[in-house]
């Protein structure tokens, strides 16, 4: 199943003042949130899954997501003014979220965005692109960017 995810800015925070992972994960339950699962359903699963072990990635770069009762795909990608303690494999702080929602029933979908998500977040270049935006418009804008380069064909 090939599903292009689309970076909206409406779904973006930029250089965020968030000084904890609990607030960074909260800020995006709060943007991802819609009529089908609130915001505290989706922080309470974020946080499900960090107790899991932690989303960090290594490089400043966390990816937190869930899966819950959701039509589609939902994801948010923030930046933050400074860095936070994350527990990330690599033990810095992350400054840079993308952070996903998948429907119960998407296994497959799910692990093709996060191929390609590690493939966004492997190379130096597109962290310090992302890192240097300075709006939500050019974060998301940017982002997408990014999501195309690396687009996974469905079989």
């Amino acid at each position: 199943m090939s599903r292009e995810i689309e970076m909206r800015a409406d779904l973006a925070a930029c250089q965020a003042p968030l000084p904890s992972r609990k607030r960074a994960l909260q800020h995006a339950a709060s943007l991802l949130a819609d009529q089908t699962q609130s915001e505290d359903t989706i922080f309470d699963a974020f946080m499900a899954r960090e107790r899991l072990g932690s989303t960090g990635l290594g490089n400043g770069v966390a990816i937190p997501h869930c899966r819950l009762a959701v039509p589609e795909i939902r994801v948010a990608i923030l930046t933050l003014a400074a860095p936070v303690d994350y527990e990330s494999i690599d033990a810095d702080p992350v400054d840079l979220l993308f952070c996903i929602v998948v429907p119960l029933e998407e296994q497959e979908a799910h692990l093709k965005l996060l191929a390609q998500l590690s493939g966004v977040f492997s190379e130096e270049v597109h962290r310090s692109r992302l890192r240097a935006c300075q709006n939500v418009d050019d974060l998301a804008a940017t982002m997408d960017e990014l999501l195309k380069l690396q687009q996974i064909d469905a079989a």
